[in-house]
């Protein structure tokens, strides 16, 4: 028998505005290994996400789902090592490295069918949380489906120095598209356009009212917009709305400017559905969970555009378990480019 003291961040206080690491308690416990299930696996975390939509369940009401529950650990997605397996597991041994969602603690007890095994030479196991884990599979699916793209269209894309806006913006091109990014600095800009192959970027932080963004988007986007992948909402999707096109398409994957304010009275922005009824346009919300089920056709596709550099992705660290509180406020402040990752 082994035994392990395992920290785990217990998501504590709701937070009222940003959320920062008052709303967290750093506790600890101890796990043996011969409490294993026959069918479970004992799993250490290396690596743990952190994602915008750990801000939505944060409110205080009903969203996709019940708020995330007070005094609980705090949900998310993780990569890290078997430790041990119980005896009726199959499939996966000590050392195999699996992505499952078992929160911020640094060990895990979880049925193993609700591990994914991660071959590090297929790719980079860190891949497992960003361009092929959920991230790419809601912008996969997120784009391909509900946007339907066509060569020679105009596609805007919002926060797309995100983990999943940086990978819209690759698969747009990639279908024939021209790419427009919106980022808040002129280096990620500058990167969404010589690093990821987008036509174009637009710093936000530069065109601060509705009508500054439209003039941004008369020079980049002469044409008018077919597609909208809306990660920020606010501003910057008002502006968009007055320069959609006939039969465009509006998807809304997130809404990260209204996440650290009254997640339960969301501020109020200009009237824009005349411009959907004029334009006879469709909005559509999407949620990697409605395809989970079809996470694998995603990864035939993007791994190998992975692998052959027709996809690239990026990645931020910050390092130790401490910092996991630290690192979710630094999504929300901008700090991230691409996926931010926590690294034991």
């Amino acid at each position: 028998m082994s035994h392990y003291q395992n920290r785990q961040w217990i998501y504590a206080r709701r937070p009222e505005t940003e959320v920062g690491i008052e709303h967290y308690d750093l506790t600890e416990q101890t796990l043996d290994s011969d409490q294993l299930g026959d069918d479970e696996i004992l799993v250490k975390a290396r690596y743990w996400s952190v994602d915008p939509y750990m801000r939505i369940q944060q409110a205080n009401h009903t969203t996709w789902e019940a708020p995330h529950p007070v005094g609980a650990v705090q949900g998310g997605g993780m990569v890290g090592q078997v430790i041990a397996t119980g005896s009726k597991v199959s499939g996966l041994a000590a050392s195999d490295w699996v992505n499952a969602y078992t929160g911020w603690q640094e060990y895990a007890v979880c049925p193993s069918d609700e591990a994914i095994r991660l071959d590090p030479d297929t790719a980079p196991v860190t891949t497992a949380l960003g361009v092929l884990g959920m991230p790419g599979r809601t912008a996969y699916f997120g784009l391909l489906e509900a946007g339907r793209p066509q060569a020679g269209e105009t596609v805007v894309v919002s926060g797309a120095a995100g983990a999943v806006g940086s990978i819209v913006g690759q698969i747009a091109r990639l279908k024939g598209c021209r790419v427009i990014g919106i980022a808040g600095s002129d280096a990620k800009c500058t990167q969404l356009v010589e690093e990821l192959g987008f036509d174009a970027a637009i710093n936000y932080r530069e065109h601060p009212g509705q009508a500054d963004m439209q003039q941004a988007f008369a020079r980049h986007c002469p044409d008018g917009i077919d597609i909208y992948f809306d990660n920020v909402g606010g501003v910057i999707t008002d502006a968009v709305m007055e320069c959609i096109n006939l039969r465009a398409r509006i998807i809304v994957c997130g809404q990260i400017s209204q996440y650290s304010g009254q997640l339960d009275q969301p501020e109020m922005g200009p009237r824009f559905l005349h411009r959907i009824l004029y334009a006879r346009a469709t909005i559509q919300g999407i949620l990697s969970r409605d395809y989970s089920e079809r996470h694998a056709q995603m990864l035939a596709a993007m791994a190998p555009w992975v692998k052959h550099g027709d996809i690239r992705y990026q990645e931020t660290f910050m390092d130790g378990f401490a910092s996991l509180p630290t690192a979710l406020a630094a999504l929300f402040a901008g700090a991230n480019t691409g996926k931010m990752i926590v690294r034991a």
